[in-house]
């Protein structure tokens, strides 16, 4: 595929069907997403907030005019490892029809670039442990699963 059809650029408001779509394209995302129209208040919301905040940045991939991927960066500042900024990759996903073709390892190395230009120095994410083919691919990547997280539901 080659990279002349692959376009990365931050969503709008009009990308959120799109977006609620693959976010909701698999078991643990049919659980907790809603596909409902119109999009949910509460995506819209959060949309406002992450556009409204210059250390976020909610991306999609386009490919043919379509929606084909997206993600969430999130640029962290710190005090620990010599005030380094972190990159914070979330909400990774691309549509079932483009898997296993090269298109998640160029959003990623896209996203990881985009991490060193804000001078970030560690990109991290999380992943469900029950996302198996998701461990086996940010591992090939080069991400080493060194912590153990917590999350706590509110």
């Amino acid at each position: 595929m080659p990279d002349a059809d692959i376009l990365f650029r931050s969503a709008t408001k009009e990308d959120l069907v799109a977006i609620t779509g693959l976010l909701a394209d698999d078991e643990l995302g049919r659980q907790r997403e809603d596909t409902r129209l119109p999009v949910a208040d509460v995506y819209l919301d959060a949309f406002q907030a992450i556009e409204a905040d210059k250390n976020q940045r909610l991306v999609v991939v386009i490919q043919n005019k379509a929606v084909v991927g997206t993600l969430q960066l999130s640029f962290i500042p710190g005090i620990s490892h010599k005030g380094a900024w972190r990159g914070q990759i979330e909400s990774v996903r691309i549509a079932a029809s483009q898997r296993s073709m090269g298109l998640g390892q160029k959003m990623l190395e896209w996203a990881i670039a985009e991490c060193r230009s804000r001078g970030c120095t560690l990109v991290q994410l999380t992943t469900d442990k029950s996302r198996q083919d998701a461990r086996r691919f940010y591992e090939r990547l080069g991400f080493n699963a060194s912590h153990e997280g917590y999350k706590l539901k509110l």
